[in-house]
């Protein structure tokens, strides 16, 4: 992977945990998640005025990524209410890489050699560190996340090979992809009901604030990654990006006052490095 490349993979992974963070931080995530989505659905809607579209190879993949990313949305906030983010979020993040490059071989017939097979080794002993550790992780905490990991694999390796039959159209193809986020206000409104939805912007606009900004974030975080893919392998770019694991436990750390114990940040590492070995 060319070394600019990876410096905006590694902006990604950065940006990525910061988002999650914003997430984690709000009390009531599926309300977070839903005013993440509709920032990130207003500005795909102005986006997709200005851009060409995307070769009609690509649309398949929109339209399975859009709706896949909306699962993953609803797994992430289930994997949330469940686990906190230091935990959730490496066993997460850690499980896809793995996923990604068995996808990649799989679908886009990418090659893994020794160094990636030494990597997925890493990421998974990670893991397992991770979820056997610590009172707090129970077994329904790490099976959503690892849930949350598979969607992330999926929508990742459907939007590297879209992306690729885009005809260059990156940003086009991101933007017409997130188009489908307005499907999650429609579903909080079937479930929750209007009100439940407005009445936050008079009650509590803070937090409809860092939801906004974090979902600017993730647009911004997720495009990058997605245009990376143009050129870099599917598996290496997901692993690149998912060392924001250590960035996410050092925000649990600083901001949200999570304990991070010794053999958790030893985790993470190994994760990290299992994750640099794939990008390798």
């Amino acid at each position: 992977m060319l070394s600019y490349t990876g410096g905006f993979v590694l902006l990604a992974a950065l940006l990525h945990a910061s988002w999650n963070a914003m997430l984690h931080g709000n009390r009531d995530r599926f309300l977070s998640m839903t005013w993440m989505s509709i920032a990130m659905a207003a500005v795909s809607s102005v986006a997709v005025i200005a851009l060409p579209l995307p070769a009609d190879a690509a649309w398949p993949c929109i339209v399975a990524s859009g709706l896949v990313h909306i699962v993953y949305n609803v797994s992430l906030v289930r994997s949330y209410k469940r686990g906190d983010l230091a935990q959730a979020y490496p066993i997460a993040r850690g499980s896809s890489p793995m996923l990604v490059t068995l996808g990649a071989a799989l679908f886009a017939h990418e090659a893994i050699g020794p160094l990636h097979a030494f990597g997925i080794v890493l990421i998974s002993g990670g893991i397992m560190a991770l979820a056997l550790q610590g009172r707090h992780v129970s077994r329904s905490s790490a099976l959503a996340a690892f849930v949350t990991g598979v969607t992330i694999a999926v929508y990742t390796v459907i939007d590297g090979i879209g992306v690729r039959a885009s005809n260059g159209q990156a940003l086009a193809y991101t933007a017409w992809m997130f188009m489908f986020y307005w499907l999650m206000p429609l579903l909080f409104v079937t479930m929750r009901g209007l009100p439940a939805l407005w009445a936050p912007l008079r009650d509590a606009p803070m937090a409809i604030g860092s939801s906004v900004v974090g979902g600017l974030v993730s647009i911004a975080a997720y495009g990058i990654v997605i245009w990376a893919m143009q050129s870099g392998a599917m598996g290496a770019v997901s692993a690149l990006r998912e060392t924001s694991v250590v960035f996410a436990a050092l925000i649990g750390r600083v901001f949200l006052r999570e304990t991070v114990s010794a053999k958790r940040w030893l985790a993470c590492v190994v994760v990290a490095a299992g994750a640099v070995c794939l990008g390798m």
